[in-house]
C-alpha cells in the first residue's frame, strides 16, 4: 500500500501574537503563515508521488519503452521480478500487436503482446484429421470464450482490460529471428502498466511439454487476484470446425481432472457447474479428453484456487447432417491460481501419453516437484493393477517385435485367449459333469415342486442338492469361477484398448484409426457372425430352446451393434477372439468330452420333444 500521510499533524511554530516586530516582521509573518496554509493545502489535495526509481530501473523502462513499438526486447532488463510500486508515472505499453512463436521439439506455441495470451499451441508430432499438426487451441471455442494464459478476475470490466492491454515483452537468452521465432529453453516476460494497473507475466520454456508460470497484478499497489486461465476446451475437439473442414464425425468427451492431497479423480464435464471457485490443496487440476489434456500444478498447492469455466455451443445432433436438431456440446475450461494473488505454476499441455505423463509430477510437500504423477490422467480405473501391465506388453511388442498396432492387438489377443485355455477347458468339464447329473437334479426339483417356495420342507431339497453335487465330486459354481479370472482380464484389455493414444490414427489394412469405429463396418459385422456360430454350436443342454434360439440372435446383434460406433481397435480385439473361440469350440466340439455333451444334449432334446417316452398308440374301437 502506498504510504498514506495526514495532513493534520504539523508541528506548532512560535507566532507571537504581540504588537511588536514592525511591518517588515509582520509582513514577514505573514508571508510565512500563508506559504505554511498554501503548503498544507497542497499536501491536503493532492497525494505525495513515490520515490523516483533508481537509475537502473528508469533506464530499463526506456529501453523497454523504446523497443516496444516492435514488440521484441532485445535484452533482457534483469530478473522478471514484480511490477512497479502504484501510480508509476510511466505507462507501459506496446504500440502495436505482435506475435513471437516459441519451439522446441514438441511443440510450437504462438504468442501475442495482446494480452499476452496464446493463439496457437501446436503439437508437432501429433495430427488432426486432416492430417495437420495438431492445434491445442480450439479456434472456433476460443474465438468466443477465450485463449489459454489469460488472465481471470472476478470483475469482467476488468478481465476484458487485462486480456485486451498491448503488453510490452521482453525476451532472454537468444533473441526471436525475423520471423519471430525464439527457440527454447527461454523466458518471455509480458509487462502492462497504466491508469495505477501494474502487470507482469512471465513464461518459462525447456525442452518438455511443461511451461512455467508467474502471474502479478497489482492496483494502486495492492495485489488483484488474477488467475491463469485455459478457458475453451481441447484443440482435438473437432466437432466445432465448420462442417466444410475435415473432421471428426463424433463429439469429444472431456473432463474436469484433479488431485487433492495425493487423491486422484475427474468428473465429466456435463456435471461441471460454471463459475464455481474451489479452494483446495490442488496438487493439479486439469482439462482432459480421451488422448489430450492442459494441467495445471500449482507450486504452493496449500494456497491453490480453481475456478471451474463451463460453456457450451450448440452442434448438430447428427454432425455429419447439418440440418439435423441441434444440441448444446460442453466446452470446459479452469483458471487457475494463488490465493495471495501472486501466481506461481506449471502448465502441462499435451499428450496423454504413459512415459510423458509419469515423468511430470505435482509439487510435494517438500516444495519439490516430488508429489503424485500425472499418470493416472490415463483413465484405466479400478482395473490399473492389469491394465498397466497389458499396456506395456502391447508397446514392448510395438517396438521391440512387430511395428503395428493392429497387428500387436491380433497377437496378444490369441496369446490372451491361449492364456485362458485352461479355464475354459475347467468350466466345459464342469459343464460336463452338471449335464451327466442333470437327470437326478430334475428328478429331486420334481420330488419337492408341489410345495410352495415358502414351505420349510423345501429346505430338505436344498439338502438333498448338495449331498448329490458332494456325492458326484460336482462343484455347482465350477463353471462360473474360471469366469471370474477370465473377467478382470477381458476388462483390462478393454480399458488398455480405448484409452491409450498409441492406437490414434494407427493403421491396420483398412482401418486408418484404430481409435475411431470401422468406416466399412466390416468388423461389427464380423463379430454379429462369429458369435453366432459359438452360440449356435456350443451345447446348452439345461438351457429352455426357445431361450437358446434368443440368446443365439439377440447376444450378437447386442454386442455387434455396440461396437458399431466403438473404436475399431476394440472391435479388431473382439472379432479377433470371437474367431478363437470358435476355433477352439470346434476342436471340443470333436474332442470326446464334446462329443458325450452334444449326445446329454441331443438326448435331453429329444426326451422334451417326444414327452419322455415312446408316442402311445391310440386303437380305435372296434
Amino acid at each position: 500500500m502506498a504510504e498514506i500521510r495526514n495532513p493534520n499533524l504539523q508541528g506548532q511554530g512560535p507566532g507571537a501574537a504581540g504588537g511588536g516586530g514592525g511591518g517588515d516582521m509582520r509582513s514577514m509573518m505573514a508571508f510565512a503563515a500563508l506559504l505554511v496554509v498554501v503548503l498544507l493545502g497542497y499536501q491536503y489535495f493532492f497525494k505525495p508521488k513515490p520515490a523516483p526509481e533508481t537509475a537502473a530501473q528508469t533506464q530499463s523502462q526506456t529501453q523497454t519503452a523504446a523497443t516496444g513499438q516492435a514488440g521484441t526486447v532485445t535484452a533482457q532488463a534483469g530478473a522478471p521480478g514484480g511490477p512497479a510500486s502504484a501510480g508509476n508515472a510511466t505507462p507501459v505499453a506496446a504500440a502495436l500487436e505482435t506475435e513471437t512463436t516459441v519451439e522446441n521439439e514438441l511443440y510450437k506455441i504462438v504468442f501475442t503482446n495482446r494480452g499476452g495470451q496464446v493463439k496457437h499451441w501446436i503439437l508437432k508430432k501429433h495430427s488432426d484429421t486432416a492430417g495437420k499438426p495438431l492445434d491445442m487451441v480450439q479456434p472456433q471455442s476460443a474465438a468466443l470464450f477465450g485463449f489459454p494464459l489469460s488472465l481471470y478476475t472476478y470483475e469482467p470490466a476488468l478481465t476484458t482490460q487485462l486480456n485486451q492491454a498491448l503488453y510490452q515483452i521482453t525476451v532472454a537468452g537468444a533473441q526471436p529471428s525475423a520471423t519471430g521465432v525464439v527457440l527454447a529453453p527461454t523466458s518471455l516476460t509480458y509487462r502492462y502498466a497504466a491508469n495505477g494497473l501494474d502487470v507482469v507475466k512471465t513464461f518459462r520454456f525447456d525442452s518438455s511439454y511443461v511451461v512455467d508460470i508467474e502471474t502479478h497484478v497489482l492496483r494502486n499497489g495492492s495485489p488483484v487476484r488474477a488467475l491463469v486461465e485455459w478457458p475453451a476446451g481441447l484443440g482435438d475437439m473437432e466437432e466445432f470446425l465448420p462442417s466444410s473442414l475435415t473432421r471428426s464425425q463424433v463429439r469429444t468427451p472431456s473432463y474436469f481432472s484433479w488431485s487433492i492431497d495425493g487423491k486422484q479423480d475427474y468428473e465429466a464435464a456435463s456435471k461441471v457447474s460454471g463459475n464455481a471457485t474451489l479452494e483446495q490443496p490442488y496438487g493439479y487440476a486439469g482439462v482432459t479428453d480421451l488422448y489430450f489434456a492442459s494441467v495445471f500444478l500449482p507450486d504452493d498447492p496449500s494456497h491453490a484456487t480453481v475456478v471451474t469455466l463451463h460453456n457450451s455451443i450448440s452442434l448438430p445432433s447428427d454432425l455429419s447432417d447439418p440440418n439435423s436438431q441441434k444440441k448444446p456440446a460442453d466446452v470446459l475450461g479452469l483458471a487457475v491460481g494463488d490465493t495471495s494473488g501472486y501466481t506461481r505454476l506449471r502448465l502441462f499441455a499435451g499428450p496423454k501419453a504413459m512415459d510423458v505423463l509419469a515423468s511430470i509430477h505435482a509439487t510435494g510437500a517438500d516444495g519439490k516437484p516430488t508429489g503424485t504423477s500425472l499418470q493416472p490422467l490415463i483413465q484405466f480405473g479400478w482395473m490399473t493393477i492389469l491394465a498397466t501391465p497389458l499396456y506395456w506388453i502391447l508397446r514392448f511388442l510395438n517396438e521391440h517385435g512387430v511395428p503395428n498396432w493392429g497387428w500387436d492387438i491380433i497377437l496378444v489377443t490369441v496369446a490372451f485367449n491361449l492364456l485362458m485355455l485352461p479355464t475354459r477347458l475347467m468350466m466345459m468339464k464342469s459343464s460336463l459333469k452338471m449335464m451327466r447329473i442333470q437327470p437326478k437334479v430334475d428328478a429331486l426339483k420334481k420330488k419337492y415342486a408341489h410345495l410352495k417356495v415358502s414351505d420349510p420342507k423345501r429346505s430338505e431339497m436344498n439338502t438333498e442338492m448338495m449331498e448329490l453335487y458332494k456325492t458326484e465330486n460336482v462343484n455347482m459354481y465350477g463353471s462360473c469361477l474360471p469366469m471370474l479370472i477370465q473377467m478382470p482380464l477381458f476388462f483390462a484389455y478393454y480399458r488398455v484398448l480405448a484409452n491409450v493414444i498409441e492406437l490414434r490414427q494407427a493403421h491396420w489394412y483398412w482401418l486408418h484409426d484404430l481409435s475411431v469405429a470401422d468406416p466399412l463396418h466390416i468388423l461389427p459385422i464380423l463379430i454379429i457372425a462369429s458369435m453366432f456360430l459359438v452360440q449356435f454350436i456350443t451345447p446348452s443342454p439345461g438351457m429352455d430352446p426357445n431361450q437358446r434360439r434368443m440368446m443365439a440372435i439377440m447376444m450378437p446383434v447386442i454386442f455387434g451393434f455396440s461396437m458399431w460406433h466403438f473404436a475399431s481397435g476394440l472391435a479388431l480385439y473382439w472379432g479377433t477372439g470371437n474367431l478363437i473361440n470358435l476355433g477352439i469350440q470346434l476342436t471340443i466340439n470333436k474332442s470326446k468330452m464334446g462329443q458325450e455333451m452334444h449326445a446329454i444334449a441331443a438326448k435331453r432334446q429329444a426326451r422334451k420333444l417326444g414327452g419322455g417316452s415312446s408316442p402311445k398308440t391310440i386303437q380305435g374301437r372296434r
